[in-house]
């Protein structure tokens, strides 16, 4: 059985939640390593803010990089069918022929950077035509009047009954940008995805699919 996917605890662990919504999309509860949980809530959230604060800048690309290299070895080692990818810079776009597109038509999932006012990961699940579906772990009530007008931009809509799966559908017009607007992925020094595949439930090329939700 999969687990919902979870939101985060504090304004700082977007990065270790979303990865870890990652291995629950991916693979099934019952499949998943404590270690796996272990060490990404070890080595995430490893960065200081302005004021010396330890892990309240959030998670670095370093730490993000490091991660997609040790769950590629904990698979090999465990034989656990996990296959991860780190992409950074002028990788790190949507488009028909980009390897993050690819990944989502063949069944992986995709922790990206974006904005949120700041640097933000989210997990990307799924893509239809010109939209992608992503669970967004920063929790926002939809009927809530204070609820930032930003959220309600074109190319932006809220998923209530994807719980596994989704809670936004983003455009790639917007995710695309290269300002720092909602989920948009702004300039290219600072964009990062982590690429992640169950080897066992990986499509084929040949087979992919151009909705996956």
């Amino acid at each position: 059985m999969k687990n919902l996917l979870n939101y985060q605890s504090s304004e700082y662990d977007c990065g270790p939640t979303s990865l870890t919504n990652a291995i629950r999309y991916l693979f099934e509860r019952e499949m998943i390593d404590p270690d796996i949980i272990k060490y990404i809530m070890l080595y995430c959230m490893d960065t200081y803010n302005e004021k010396g604060e330890s892990g309240k800048h959030g998670t670095s690309a370093s730490a993000m990089m490091f991660l997609s290299s040790w769950l590629n070895q904990f698979g090999q080692v465990k034989h656990f069918p996990i296959q991860c990818e780190f992409l950074a810079g002028e990788d790190v776009y949507l488009s028909k022929t980009s390897r993050i597109v690819a990944a989502l038509q063949q069944g992986g999932a995709v922790v990206l950077r974006l904005f949120l006012e700041v640097g933000h990961y989210v997990l990307l699940t799924g893509i239809r035509e010109d939209e992608v579906f992503l669970f967004d772990p920063y929790y926002e009530e939809t009927d809530d009047p204070k609820l930032d007008a930003q959220f309600r931009e074109e190319g932006i809509a809220f998923v209530s009954d994807q719980p596994k799966r989704a809670n936004r559908i983003i455009s790639l017009q917007r995710l695309n940008r290269r300002s720092k607007g909602f989920y948009e992925m702004g300039p290219y020094e600072t964009r990062e995805a982590l690429i992640l595949f169950n080897r066992q439930t990986r499509l084929l090329p040949e087979k992919t699919i151009d909705y996956i939700i």
